[in-house]
């Protein structure tokens, strides 16, 4: 199943990997949770050259996505979108394994 970032996503990411002036070639998006939020856990995003053996690693539209062992047991089969809309813009993910989420949609209950 994997991770799966959507074309708007990756474009999203391939805009800011060219406004930061970032190595294409030796950045990741390295995608995770980690403790806290209103539901338990929060999403993480972050743009690194660091990858470490044990990562998953997936390549969508362009962009090299890992994920940590441990967050990959939560975030197999989520889907991550960006959304540019009136009340806000982001990243919105779509995670089947939460079986709660909160309003602000970036934490979740596993």
């Amino acid at each position: 199943m994997g991770i799966t970032l959507t074309e708007t996503a990756a474009r999203e990411i391939q805009t800011i990997v060219e406004r930061e002036n970032l190595d294409t070639d030796k950045v990741r998006l390295r995608v995770g949770v980690k403790g806290g939020g209103c539901s338990g856990f929060s999403y993480i995003l972050d743009l690194t050259e660091n990858e470490k053996d044990v990562d998953e690693l997936f390549d969508q539209h362009g962009v090299k996505i890992i994920c940590d062992p441990k967050s990959y047991l939560y975030l197999n089969g989520t889907t991550i979108d960006f959304k540019d809309e009136l009340m806000g813009r982001g990243f919105v993910f779509t995670n089947p394994n939460a079986t709660a989420t909160c309003g602000c949609g970036s934490s979740f209950a596993p």
